[in-house]
């Protein structure tokens, strides 16, 4: 699996689409990561924001909004808010995961250290209230405070469920609801509640983003047993490394006969590894079709996905969002 050169293209048209949006989000971003009297917050900061990342939560704001027919600049507030709760979480996950690589960079602990992280990051959560009281709209506080609840639930409950090879599918898909999804939904409703269209087309975006939100960390589990480290960012088996239970292990672990059920309760239950388990791990979800099952399950998300914008104002852009959905799954060649 990697990625495929002719998949780009939905995430550039909508990055081109949202190009002067976009631009003043990024001005914004700037000028509240900033701080008089610690510089290390900003420091930290724009060692992630800087990093490369595409930008996609806020843009599925931006999106949602321009789609909805939104005209003021409360959107802007709004993505440059959600890209604050993702920074945020990406810096307290690589706390509590001890990771050393993120996006193909060392991590912020890895550079400066685990207080700084965390505490940092406690900095960015706020200021993301701060730009969401800036719209005055209860209702976007709402959605944005369930959902940063919901991602710290997410996490509380992969982190009991770590290492138990019992751990369903049910549970899986609650976790990433939590930890991946709940962002995506979340700037999708906003970018439609902001715009005052009906609830039902809010209802649709929510599902939308829910939805792809969910393809979107199945595509990333996947890739974690096959891609590259230039396309996911982080070595490839990190995930086996850190004993993960992702979506393609617990198909695994379901269709196991009695030693390969041992074996994944030694490397995952136990954490007791050695060099040769990575390519043993490889071929039995190859040998029991667990690769090609959670890949199926991504594509039906995405489909889910795609069908939730039918409802959707007839634009370029319910297009452009559609598409994107193909693109999430169509990572994995």
């Amino acid at each position: 699996m990697g990625m495929n050169e002719n998949v780009s293209k939905p995430l550039d048209r909508l990055s081109n689409e949202l190009a002067s949006d976009m631009a003043a989000v990024n001005t914004l971003i700037r000028e509240r990561m900033a701080s008089r009297h610690a510089p290390r917050i900003p420091e930290v900061t724009a060692h992630l924001v800087e990093a490369g990342g595409k930008r996609l939560r806020p843009m599925l704001v931006l999106a949602a909004a321009r789609l909805c027919g939104y005209q003021g600049d409360s959107h802007i507030l709004l993505a440059a808010a959600v890209e604050f709760i993702h920074t945020a979480t990406l810096l307290h996950d690589d706390v509590v995961d001890e990771s050393e690589q993120r996006r193909g960079r060392p991590t912020a602990n890895l550079l400066w250290d685990n207080k700084s992280s965390v505490l940092v990051g406690d900095y960015l959560f706020a200021r993301s209230f701060q730009l969401m009281a800036d719209t005055d709209s209860m209702e976007v506080m709402r959605i944005l405070a369930n959902a940063s609840a919901t991602i710290a639930e997410g996490e509380v409950l992969q982190l009991t469920a770590a290492q138990d090879v019992t751990t369903s599918e049910d549970t899986y898909i609650q976790i990433v609801r939590g930890k991946t999804a709940a962002l995506f939904s979340a700037a999708t409703e906003v970018g439609a509640v902001i715009s005052g269209t009906d609830k039902a087309v809010q209802q649709a975006l929510f599902d939308y983003g829910d939805a792809l939100g969910i393809a979107f960390q199945i595509v990333d589990d996947l890739l974690d047993y096959g891609g590259s480290t230039t396309v996911i960012g982080k070595n490839v088996g990190d995930d086996f490394r850190e004993r993960k239970l992702t979506l393609p292990v617990i198909k695994a672990i379901a269709a196991a006969d009695a030693e390969e059920l041992a074996f994944w309760q030694r490397t995952i239950g136990k954490g007791q590894q050695d060099d040769s388990d990575l390519e043993t791990a490889l071929a039995t979800l190859q040998r029991r079709g667990a690769l090609d099952a959670a890949r199926a399950d991504a594509i039906a998300w995405a489909e889910r996905a795609k069908s939730a914008l039918k409802i959707a104002p007839d634009h370029e852009l319910r297009m452009i969002l559609s598409d994107l959905a193909d693109y999430v799954v169509s990572r994995l060649s």
